[in-house]
């Protein structure tokens, strides 16, 4: 994804049967520091979230309350770094019991839950739940219908989906699969995969958000201007082991101008800080200069990288991608970002399973680039002069990360020149593939912690008219016969193939198929009311609010 939660559901109709794999991580920082329980703090949000129905909800700001509002079978452990890729039980009393060749799971559910409203959690509110997302069209149902038997019948009028069945007296759930899927998990621990009661209003209740289970309650929304995530009162007895009970009940209030929204922070007249919005460079230093108890980078799984057509001139010459690669200053580019980058060169990001840790085949990334020796692969290869087309947008720092680039393609011996676009219609721009952009700029930041989730974009299957990230059309065969052989692994077993993932990233830096210059952090800025010490930064989902706490 470009910067934002929702996931690939166009492209994942088009990739049909191809599936996907979770990470499992083994490292964490947990947070240290005593804070108390109770009172409230102001979060403040540039964007508001898309929807507050948790079956539509589809972007970062509405995983934020999503994901400690609306349990489902599975979610992710709340711990930072690696650690918080882990997937645990939440409704579900254990992971699943995988049979039929990896297409049948098996799930038991907890006993004795109950909704924020008072209603017993049953077996067969997981087939509700699943059947209402897909009746309101959420935005990756696409999961669920490409892999789950019965589910694309249903999303076209069939009355149920007939790959699921649940035994509320047993409290089993049964999934039958169209073939092994192992990011079932994954799609499972989604918000909008959180089980609902049974009398939930098969529409929109973005007004009036339905009752979930979790540590918190989803209340007070007005529309574009605020909304309150509450204690649940009922959550701490029940509470599921891994899912902590929360501290203080959060208001947010939405702030379009990022100015004022950190300056509101700055000055303690609000609390926490957007981890998906970006600091505002004007008040960038002072915030930086805030002492370690209330501003920290923090590092994503965030890949920023200029793409190069394997498939137009000059870089279908791989002299060409070698070139460009050995030339780039990637310390120029952390300037370029204040200082919020971290130079890499793999595809894959430090935070996921798959991150190779073998030198960089074309120079350190964080040394002085060897400009001359890029210059001469170049000429060998016979493209001195050759117009190039830099494709960027106009927002900041990334129209200055493509205006460096031409200038590195020029210095090469390349004839480059820019174009600019707006930034909205970027994406969806270079996304069409009959305009065969040549090279320009592009980011992809985790839907979910799997390499898979990134490898989409070199994958020939996501090759498609319109909506193709597949940018620099890269179809190769090496590459799809890793696809094939890793995507059935079921995700609590991803680290049993880490040295895979990790050997096709090396293949695919050594075939320079994209120019990888590093990994974005994003910031944990808050009041000096929080005690930080506590305040965890989750992988996926940003500030864990539930770890909230004043001092």
């Amino acid at each position: 994804m470009q910067r934002s939660f929702r996931l690939l559901s166009a492209l994942l109709v088009a990739l049909g049967s191809m599936v996907v794999v979770a990470a499992c991580g083994s490292s964490s920082s947990t947070g240290s520091g005593a804070g108390k329980t109770g009172g409230s703090v102001t979060v403040v949000q540039g964007t508001a979230p898309d929807y507050f129905d948790p079956s539509l909800s589809y972007t970062t700001q509405g995983a934020n309350w999503g994901w400690i509002s609306y349990l489902g079978l599975y979610t992710y452990a709340h711990a930072e770094g690696t650690a918080g890729t882990q997937l645990i039980p939440a409704i579900a009393t254990s992971q699943p019991v995988i049979s039929n060749s990896g297409k049948t799971y098996t799930i038991t559910i907890r006993h004795g839950l109950k909704y924020s409203n008072g209603m017993a959690v049953k077996a067969s509110d997981f087939t509700f739940s699943v059947e209402r997302a897909i009746k309101l069209n959420w935005g990756g149902a696409s999961f669920v219908t490409n892999n789950v038997v019965g589910a694309t019948a249903f999303s076209k009028g069939a009355k149920s989906i007939s790959g699921i069945t649940a035994d509320n007296a047993a409290g089993k759930i049964v999934i039958h699969l169209m073939r092994p899927y192992g990011a079932l998990e994954n799609v499972l621990a989604f918000p909008a995969m959180g089980l609902l009661p049974p009398n939930t209003a098969m529409k929109n209740l973005s007004t009036s958000p339905p009752a979930g289970f979790g540590p918190y309650e989803l209340k007070n929304v007005v529309p574009n201007v605020s909304y309150d995530v509450s204690l649940n009162p009922n959550y701490a007895g029940q509470a599921v082991p891994g899912v902590p009970a929360g501290h203080v009940n959060v208001h947010v209030k939405i702030e379009t101008n990022t100015t004022t929204e950190a300056s509101d922070v700055l000055n303690n007249s609000a609390d926490v800080f957007d981890w998906g919005d970006t600091l505002p460079p004007a008040l960038l230093s002072q915030i930086q200069s805030q002492s370690s108890d209330r501003y920290k980078a923090e590092q994503t799984a965030l890949t920023l990288y200029f793409f190069l057509n394997t498939t137009e001139k000059p870089f279908n010459n791989p002299l060409a991608r070698q070139a460009v690669i050995m030339a780039l200053d990637r310390n120029a580019l952390a300037r370029l970002d204040s200082g919020n980058l971290t130079p890499d060169c793999y595809f894959l990001p430090a935070l996921l399973v798959g991150h190779p840790t073998a030198p960089c085949p074309y120079g350190n990334p964080a040394a002085a680039p060897n400009l001359a020796a890029a210059k001469k692969l170049v000429a060998q290869a016979g493209l001195t002069g050759t117009p190039v087309t830099v494709w960027g947008q106009e927002r900041s720092p990334r129209k200055e990360y493509v205006d460096y680039y031409a200038s590195v393609l020029n210095s090469l011996g390349f004839k480059a020149t820019t174009k600019i676009i707006a930034s909205a219609s970027y994406f969806p721009t270079i996304e069409t593939l009959k305009l065969h952009p040549q090279t320009g700029f592009a980011d992809w930041q985790q839907d979910f912690p799997n390499p898979i989730d990134f490898y989409l974009l070199l994958s020939k299957a996501a090759l498609q008219p319109t909506g193709n990230q597949n940018f620099g059309e890269v179809s190769d065969p090496v590459i799809e016969k890793g696809l094939a052989k890793l995507s059935g692994v079921p995700s609590s077993q991803l680290s049993s193939v880490a040295s895979q993932w990790q050997t096709l990233d090396e293949y695919v830096a050594k075939k320079a198929y994209v120019a990888v210059f590093g990994y974005e952090k994003t910031p944990k800025f808050t009041s000096n009311r929080i005690n930080f010490g506590s305040l965890l930064f989750h992988p996926l989902y940003g500030n864990d609010w539930s770890s909230l706490q004043l001092k």
